[in-house]
């Protein structure tokens, strides 16, 4: 049988797994433990494939699944520099030199331990345009917000999130809109389609 890989538009509050943690029997946390989330098992009906890496429950955005194990620890794997592109949505609007500080890499908590993130790609953008979420995010009179466009190539815990934050600019919502070639567009929240043959042949040659 040939391999499946889907492109699925990952909407908020989804956890990137097909059982809720209550259905194994560990107990939620975090943000799990707030709300009630859905699972990829409620917009995916294709048995036996898997995300590859994550998007946390309060991100939206593009999800790769596939079949295909070899490919799925190749683009997991962080040593092999695979982009991802973000649109993110931050409390207040920083100048070029915050914008700097990002570029050149910051340093953030993780596991406990400081990490110097890589350097990426980052630039402010105009609003974009996007679904409305649900719930839609706070709302403040007197702190403007702004949309940048990152582009990292390694995914630490929640780092988008870490990042901005370092630089005191909070991240308000979360909308990852590419992985390396392989764009949002065409999807609403909660569709998914297969990959087109292009799509996959270019995976592979990058692979």
């Amino acid at each position: 049988m040939p391999h499946r890989y889907l492109l699925f538009y990952k909407p908020y509050n989804v956890l990137t797994q097909f059982t809720h943690p209550g259905e194994t029997g560990s107990p939620a946390t975090g943000a799990e433990a707030i709300a009630p989330a859905r699972t990829l098992k409620q917009f995916i009906p294709i048995a036996n494939v898997y995300p590859v890496g994550r998007l946390d429950q309060d991100s939206e955005g593009l999800l790769l699944l596939t079949d295909d194990g070899a490919l799925q620890h190749r683009l997991s794997d962080p040593k092999f520099h695979h982009p991802r592109t973000y649109w993110v949505q931050v409390e207040r609007i920083p100048s070029q030199a915050d914008l700097n500080q990002l570029r050149q890499g910051v340093t953030i908590r993780v596991n406990g331990k400081d990490y110097r993130t890589r350097p990426i790609a980052a630039q402010l953008i105009p609003e974009p345009t996007l679904p409305p979420r649900d719930p839609p995010i706070r709302f403040r009179k007197t702190v403007p917000t702004a949309w940048l466009e990152i582009t990292l190539t390694e995914g630490k815990n929640r780092q988008v999130r870490r990042m901005t934050a370092a630089i005191g600019f909070p991240t308000l919502r979360l909308v990852r809109v590419a992985i390396a070639h392989l764009r949002l567009e065409g999807l609403s929240p909660g569709e998914w389609r297969d990959l087109t043959p292009e799509e996959r042949q270019r995976l592979h040659k990058n692979v």
